[in-house]
């Protein structure tokens, strides 16, 4: 897989003329050469639903009238670029206002993207209808006919569907198309029979070309559905709705996959389909280097013009970025990630549930990232299939129902020696009436106040003792074999329409109201939903409640620690077959501008960033890469420190061992 990849989306309307009348075979070379490019997709088939070359399974474009996809493909090739071919899958308007009997509908008959005819925009498909024998033959001319270097397969997943030939099936199989669990099990069985039909279809005329099929999201927890593509391709535009918090967490868990991946961010100032609109160009050298400190290659969305011309300013925007990345690859190609702690992600855990386009990243999971990012700590995300054993910290955040199985495999891992950290409701059992592992505690219902208050029994590095309001829901647990870590006060009475004191919640009532923290030899167990309340309200009492404890847990195991301020990022990764670390250091600062967009602008220099380092090897060498400088460092029973002068967005220290 390339490093710097470009997806070159086209979806252009059959209103606008002279589709393709600019296309310059050198413009366009000259852009990718610019451009730092490496790979580049290309457009078959758009949303819009039109071919942009010859065909005998679609109709290309009224207004072009030459083959673009054949020319963009021979222009890349003859420069080295390689050219993955996309065709839109779940949408395809123009056949959309043919066949509207082909469309997904809700339970009330409408359609989506959009919901009728009289609104703009697309309408998706149902892969269940005859549509899907359309499509498969859209994609064996491609594959039969171009030389394409992979298959991107837009817009599709695991859908609820109600329209007639899903009902209709249901039916005739005796389902009730009113159980959302028979439409549920429907929409898993018709994207498995969609990816199997591509794969066979594909493989027919091209054995083993790569394929993607992409809904904006790799779900956690779905291992099956990752396992339908050859790689994976993590569309994470911050600016676009995906946020920052995103791609850290989606790495994190593609890493421990085992399969290719990249992370995919945009040239856009907000998302796809924005036409002049250009993001700051550090704001893209930012980006790219964090797909680099996770494990992944890069990809940057543009938009072509319809007239066929690549966007200079775009190229010169993304040159900048992939000129860094293009020097930075040979410490980046099989690094594998190493990391103290494991984060079981909450998607992972409740992965049954339809695919959701709006909640990409979750409260939970998300909140749980944030605070191990800000306190460097070294982390993966894991599913309930993946190997606990190597992690020295499992958290359960929030809302972990522990299973048979899962409490079984718990029980080993704290047998071996690891430890866990366990809050608010995670721990329990499935019905959600005991803790199924051994804390130290007992669980005796819900709270019945919200918010309450945690006075800890510690000082907190940056706030001096006090009872520190925690908004999300706790839970109730009396300690019978763990020791007392700080302690819950109740308000005087929940906020209501006759019992309200001041502008906010109810002052606490200061009394001892039972454990908030325990400590056990298992683990640490934290009364609150912690993570979903910092992902929503972001108090400095909850991250430093958190990372307490984990510093307790961890001890002197912890791999890394750094005095790099809470924006920055800290990932370490291990090249074995090259015996050395690569130890990424990030810094920016994103903003809001406008409603809600995120942005990266300003860059300023980080001075003297110390590192402490604990790996088992004999290091014998450090240096800045790709720069070559040699760094100075200290080694010490095993403890490597070293400092870094000066670094502005991304810098990689190489420690090289025998």
């Amino acid at each position: 897989m390339r490093f710097r990849q470009i997806h070159l989306d086209f979806h252009t309307s059959e209103a606008i003329p002279g589709i393709g009348s600019r296309f310059d075979k050198s413009q366009f070379q000259n852009m990718l050469k610019a451009g730092h490019v490496d790979s580049i997709t290309v457009f078959s088939k758009c949303h819009h639903g039109w071919a942009y070359h010859p065909s005998e399974a679609n109709e290309m474009h009224p207004h072009l009238h030459f083959d673009l996809l054949g020319a963009m493909i021979e222009a890349a090739h003859e420069i080295d670029v390689k050219t993955p071919v996309y065709l839109s899958a779940g949408l395809d308007e123009k056949l959309a206002r043919r066949h509207p009997e082909w469309l997904i509908r809700d339970a009330n008959d409408n359609t989506n993207w959009v919901d009728g005819f009289m609104k703009p925009g697309y309408h998706q498909f149902c892969l269940n209808s005859p549509y899907l024998d359309v499509l498969i033959p859209q994609i064996e001319e491609v594959v039969r006919n171009y030389d394409a270097d992979g298959i991107f397969l837009d817009i599709v997943g695991v859908r609820l569907c109600y329209c007639h030939t899903c009902v209709n099936e249901l039916r005739s199989a005796g389902e009730d198309p009113r159980d959302p669990a028979a439409v549920l099990a429907l929409g898993e069985r018709t994207y498995a029979n969609y990816t199997r039909r591509v794969r066979e279809a594909i493989d027919a005329i091209k054995p083993g070309l790569p394929v993607f099929h992409n809904g904006g999201h790799i779900r956690r927890g779905r291992r099956d559905l990752a396992g339908m593509n050859s790689h994976l391709e993590l569309e994470s535009l911050p600016t676009g709705g995906w946020g920052y918090d995103h791609f850290p967490l989606s790495a994190r868990y593609a890493q421990g996959l085992g399969m290719p991946f990249l992370g995919m961010t945009g040239k856009f100032h907000t998302t796809w389909g924005e036409f002049g609109g250009y993001k700051h160009p550090n704001a893209l050298r930012y980006e790219t280097a964090l797909s680099l400190a996770n494990g992944a290659r890069c990809s940057v969305g543009d938009q072509l013009h319809p007239e066929g011309y690549m966007d200079e300013a775009t190229y010169r925007l993304i040159g900048l970025a992939y000129r860094e990345v293009e020097a930075k690859e040979a410490w980046c190609r099989d690094a594998k990630n190493v990391a103290d702690v494991a984060l079981l992600s909450v998607e992972a855990a409740v992965s049954g549930k339809a695919e959701n386009r709006v909640d990409r990243t979750g409260t939970s999971d998300a909140g749980a990232v944030r605070m191990l990012l800000e306190g460097k700590v070294l982390f993966d995300v894991v599913d309930l299939e993946g190997d606990f054993a190597p992690y020295k910290v499992l958290i359960l955040p929030d809302q972990i129902a522990v299973s048979d199985g899962l409490a079984a495999k718990l029980e080993a891992y704290a047998a071996q020696g690891g430890k866990l950290l366990v809050t608010g409701h995670s721990g329990l059992n499935e019905d959600g009436t005991a803790f199924a592992v051994d804390l130290g505690i007992r669980y005796t219902g819900e709270s019945p106040y919200k918010p309450e208050y945690f006075r800890p029994a510690f000082e907190l590095p940056s706030l001096s003792s006090a009872a520190f309001v925690f908004y999300s829901q706790g839970c109730l647990v009396e300690a019978s074999g763990a020791r007392i870590l700080g302690s819950r006060e109740f308000p005087y009475f929940n906020r209501d329409v006759f019992t309200f004191s001041s502008h906010q919640h109810t002052p606490n009532r200061p009394e001892n109201a039972g454990p908030g923290m325990t400590e056990h030899p298992n683990g640490i167990y934290i009364a609150w939903n912690v993570f979903e309340d910092y992902a929503v309200k972001g108090s400095l009492a909850l991250k430093e409640s958190v990372l307490y404890a984990l510093n307790r847990l961890l001890g002197d195991r912890r791999t890394l620690q750094t005095n790099l301020a809470a924006q920055g990022i800290v990932t370490l990764a291990k090249q074995q077959a090259e015996n050395r670390y690569v130890q990424h250091l990030l810094y920016a600062s994103p903003v809001k501008r406008g409603s809600g967009v995120e942005v990266i602008e300003d860059l300023l220099p980080v001075l003297d960033t110390e590192v402490q380092l604990v790996v088992p090897e004999h290091i014998t060498r450090a240096y800045l890469a790709p720069q070559g400088t040699e760094l100075p460092f200290t080694r010490q029973d095993g403890l490597v420190t070293y400092t870094v002068p000066r670094f502005e967005c991304h810098q990689m220290v190489v420690l090289e061992f025998d």
